[in-house]
């Protein structure tokens, strides 16, 4: 990051929908935004952040970038932040008290599910946010529609007083087209006026307010009938015709392009008697909706005829494929029961750690470690439960590693009795919500050793800043954790906190041997920077003598994507036994020389390779 960028003059520009949001933001005169990073939302607050005339953060969770979002808000400045899917779950707490109190200046919640699961433990319908919380609810189904959606939704906000969700998807947040933008309006800000019974949230001031959200509510169903973003799209055929929103719109577009179609933009509250017109005016409705069956329960409950789930798949995108292959149920087609369609085989490509990896280490030395239990978390390090390592047990959510380790610990049966317990969880993860778990372990006295992989970024969204980066998120310098000094403040003893090089395979292997044997908690804070980020150095690379390699495959274990078997072969031992051998060589151009692969080779077989004349190491920084 850095100073302000020259701002692209308004036109037509081509921008995904991240970046029109983003784009539509600043246009809006946003004094504030704040989110923390999370895959497919991420690039809305880094676009964001060299825009000027507004203050950007990456904020420690989702609850906290909400949190700042409304005191904004309640300054009378326009606000807005973003998450993905599994973040407003954190954020929700504030979410369902502000949507009482309401706001004073326009704020925007942009949340982006991951439809299909690309990047995600879960797939979530956040339209269920908008019936519960009773907020408005905008669905863009492309790039322009983000950003008009996006300036339309602060006049929303302004106009009744609330927070509005903007839903986005991954494929509505990472494809692009041409967008027609415009420029910078900013409104006059008020201040903020003191309102005990309005900011106050005890009890005998919010249940006045209560009736009043209702209130709003009823004006926003009226807002939804009058309102341009939800249009009818007429077709040639009217045999079926479809309400959708989002991204689904356009995949309805695509299968049946002379069907009529209701296309939600403002698609709650529902304009159940407009839909309910619709539906008198086509032979069968279908509601197609990524990924619950919301609307279509909402319909059939107020009467309305209509198929959706019945022949449509309930998780996953509905492409044109999809859709039909529903339509052809409805048409008495004899088909399977709906299921999104198995994807295409492609050549196999397993996730895996990047080359020279600080978590590599950790996870080669877990990997040796028997009658260990280890509860992992959220972020690259997630991928120690693949191959060759299979060194997770549990991943559940972010900061889960903390209380499910506990939980183990606490209710062991006479058979785990023996097992150690581990978390391993990343800087950023426990900033976001693990601190709470060690506080929790310390203070009930739980027997777990925890594994702080400290890597210096939030690596797994593309090596964003955090607190314990020491920058942030402009690249200035900030404050960075003392993680030692914290997990002591937490409750951990001096003693039973270690730091160490997780490139330092013996040092690291008797440190968790050493930890998981004291009954008391105990944390290891590994301290080597990712190494995709600027504050890694590589050194010179390695390659591997082919007349020393004995096929021995201790390398291989440590699960460097530089090393690669050249050929395979058994060998008959003295004692009759086969072993398989596996000889090897390092792409040397990719290999960073962190020396992991070397302390596990038993012949000895690699070595430093001769620098290249005028040939600089390889440079990971992350521009």
């Amino acid at each position: 990051m850095g100073a302000p960028m020259k701002v692209p003059a308004a036109g037509r520009l081509f921008m995904s929908g991240n970046e029109a949001v983003a784009r539509a933001v600043w246009e809006s005169g946003v004094r504030l935004a704040a989110a923390y990073p999370g895959t497919p939302s991420t690039e809305i607050l880094e676009v964001l952040a060299f825009y000027p005339d507004l203050y950007t953060e990456w904020s420690v969770n989702e609850k906290v970038s909400l949190e700042v979002a409304l005191g904004a808000s309640m300054m009378g400045a326009r606000a807005f932040c973003a998450m993905k899917h599994v973040g407003l779950n954190v954020a929700s707490d504030a979410l369902m008290t502000l949507t009482v109190t309401g706001v004073e200046g326009g704020l925007v919640i942009a949340v982006a599910d991951d439809v299909g699961m690309s990047s995600s433990q879960n797939e979530q319908d956040s339209r269920f946010w908008g019936r519960f919380a009773h907020v408005p609810v905008l669905e863009p189904a492309d790039s322009q529609e983000a950003y008009t959606m996006t300036r339309a939704a602060f006049e929303l906000s302004e106009r009744y007083r609330t927070p509005v969700i903007l839903r986005m998807t991954t494929r509505i947040c990472h494809v692009k087209g041409v967008v027609a933008t415009g420029d910078r309006v900013a409104p006059e800000q008020g201040a903020f006026v003191k309102d005990a019974r309005r900011w106050v949230m005890v009890p005998g001031h919010a249940k006045p307010r209560v009736p009043l959200m209702y209130e709003r509510e009823e004006a926003l169903r009226a807002e939804a009938v009058r309102s341009d973003l939800n249009r009818i799209v007429d077709g040639t055929d009217h045999s079926v015709g479809f309400v959708t929103s989002g991204p689904a719109y356009m995949h309805v577009r695509e299968a049946f392009p002379d069907a009529p179609v209701f296309k939600l933009g403002l698609s709650y509250p529902v304009p159940i008697e407009s839909i309910r017109g619709f539906a008198a005016s086509v032979g069968q409705l279908v509601v197609v909706e990524e990924t619950e069956q919301l609307l279509e329960n909402e319909l059939k409950a107020a009467g309305i005829a209509c198929h959706g789930k019945d022949i449509l798949p309930r998780w996953g995108e509905l492409a044109p494929e999809v859709l039909h292959q529903g339509l052809a149920r409805l048409a008495g087609a004899s088909l399977p029961p709906p299921a999104h369609p198995a994807p295409q085989p492609v050549f196999p490509r397993p996730p895996t750690l990047c080359v020279a990896c600080p978590h590599l280490g950790v996870y080669y030395t877990l990997s040796q470690m028997r009658n260990i239990v280890i509860s992992g978390d959220i972020g690259c390090y997630t991928l120690g439960a693949g191959h060759p390592w299979n060194a997770l047990d549990t991943c559940i959510s972010m900061g889960a590693s903390m209380g499910v380790a506990l939980g183990m610990d606490k209710a062991r049966s006479e058979a785990d009795r023996n097992k150690k317990i581990l978390a391993v969880i990343g800087d950023s993860t426990f900033m976001h919500m693990g601190m709470q778990g060690l506080l929790d372990i310390t203070w009930n006295r739980g027997n777990v050793t925890v594994l702080l992989l400290d890597n210096r970024t939030v690596g797994m969204t593309g090596g964003q800043e955090n607190p314990g980066s020491g920058r942030n998120l402009h690249g200035e310098e900030a404050p960075r954790v003392d993680f030692a000094k914290l997990c002591e403040a937490l409750g951990v003893k001096k003693e039973r906190i270690r730091e160490v090089d997780p490139y330092q395979l013996p040092v690291l292997f008797k440190a968790l041997r050493e930890e998981t044997k004291i009954e008391e908690p105990s944390v290891i804070i590994t301290n080597r920077p990712c190494v995709l980020i600027d504050h890694y150095e590589p050194t010179r690379p390695y390659f591997v003598e082919e007349d020393r390699c004995t096929g021995c495959g201790n390398c291989i274990e440590v699960g460097c994507p530089a090393i690669h078997v050249t050929r395979r072969d058994k060998e008959v031992k003295a004692s009759g036994k086969e072993v398989d051998l596996a000889f090897v060589r390092i792409e040397t151009s990719a290999c960073t020389g962190c020396g992991l692969c070397v302390q596990p080779c038993a012949p000895e077989a690699i070595l430093h390779a001769a620098p290249l004349p005028n040939v600089q190491p390889v440079n990971f920084t992350r521009t």
